[in-house]
């Protein structure tokens, strides 16, 4: 099925993964039976906060609010005895993320911390690794990663608007609009990573490559839908929402200069050219037409913002040392190897 095609389609929905634990096992044994017994909120206690057995397991629910999984009826999305269960998983995650996240003393700090570049000499991120000397490989295990996120672009941010009011709403539905494609489906962030992923010769399947993904990865889609699909975080989401789109500009330019430097393709390279200078100007209306009013209306936010932005970090370094430590000592940062590359089709 060609990209557009696939994107149109409302057969989307991905198989689901091999279980990795006790959690996730007893998740997907509810998922493929009703019957199953699911897992007690208690044994969640002694798991690991962001181990691959719980951040799958909440992955798995969170997604039966976006496409879903193919067997799985629809109704199993508000399904109790699941959403308990959630619940207990999100508390776990959400009081670990406090834990290890810095106190700052607001938003505006937070802010600061972000919006400087290191030098280009000093930079040790993974975008600065991959276009200064990364591989083709180590590209297709990068794309592979960020296709969980991707591949469901804006949409866990979507579950602000109805949340904030006046020049916040407003502001954050142009910036929102743009990352949809501005009214041209094929313009959509989503469209535009899949032809990436294209160019690399990888599968560009809703879901593909989520049995591949480490559970650092894992957190950082996670961490999306647990501030979305919670009023009371509303606040960390458009912290993390600025934090994406503050970074994503210096970011991209780098991973732009990736793509042309190992040849991934001309898509690919679009993909990133097309949010430097997009994501500088959405840069500049978070700031100030999203989260000054916000907090302006309700300053009680202004720490839940500032932990937003730092939970958002947090996990991003996290990932980024895990990809940086096996390329370092040319080893695959994936659970399971990606395939050779598939040659595109010739044509249109």
């Amino acid at each position: 099925m060609s990209t557009a095609a696939y994107l149109e389609s409302r057969d989307t929905s991905p198989a689901l993964p091999a279980a990795r634990g006790t959690l996730s096992g007893a998740v997907l044994s509810a998922l493929r039976d009703s019957r199953a017994p699911v897992v007690p909120p208690r044994a969640v206690a002694e798991a690991d906060a962001c181990g691959g057995d719980l951040q799958l397991a909440l992955y798995v629910l969170y997604e039966l609010h976006y496409q879903g999984f193919a067997g799985v009826g629809d109704d199993r999305e508000w399904d109790p005895d699941l959403l308990r269960l959630r619940g207990a998983l999100e508390a776990r995650f959400l009081d670990a993320l406090r834990a290890e996240v810095p106190q700052a003393a607001g938003a505006h700090d937070a802010l600061a911390g972000i919006l400087v570049e290191p030098a280009a000499d000093d930079g040790t991120g993974v975008s600065h690794y991959l276009a200064s000397e990364g591989l083709l490989w180590q590209v297709r295990e990068y794309a592979a990663l960020r296709s969980l996120y991707h591949l469901k672009e804006a949409d866990p941010h979507a579950w602000v608007i109805p949340r904030l009011h006046g020049r916040a709403k407003a502001a954050m539905v142009a910036v929102e609009f743009d990352e949809f494609g501005a009214g041209r489906a094929e313009n959509i962030h989503a469209r535009l990573f899949a032809d990436l992923m294209d160019d690399l010769g990888l599968d560009h399947a809703y879901g593909r490559y989520l049995d591949a993904a480490p559970a650092q990865a894992l957190c950082t889609v996670n961490v999306m839908s647990l501030f979305g699909l919670h009023r009371a975080l509303r606040g960390a989401l458009v912290g993390h929402f600025a934090a994406v789109e503050i970074t994503s500009s210096p970011g991209s330019r780098r991973l732009a200069k990736a793509m042309r430097r190992t040849g991934a393709g001309p898509a690919a390279e679009r993909f990133y050219a097309e949010h430097v200078e997009a994501d500088a100007v959405h840069e500049q209306v978070v700031r100030h037409e999203v989260i000054e009013p916000l907090l302006a209306a309700e300053p009680a936010l202004d720490t839940e913002v500032a932990f937003g932005i730092q939970a958002t970090g947090l996990l991003e370094d996290a990932l980024g040392a895990l990809l940086l430590s096996a390329w370092r000592d040319g080893r695959s940062a994936l659970r399971v190897p990606l395939e050779p590359a598939v040659p595109r089709p010739a044509g249109p």
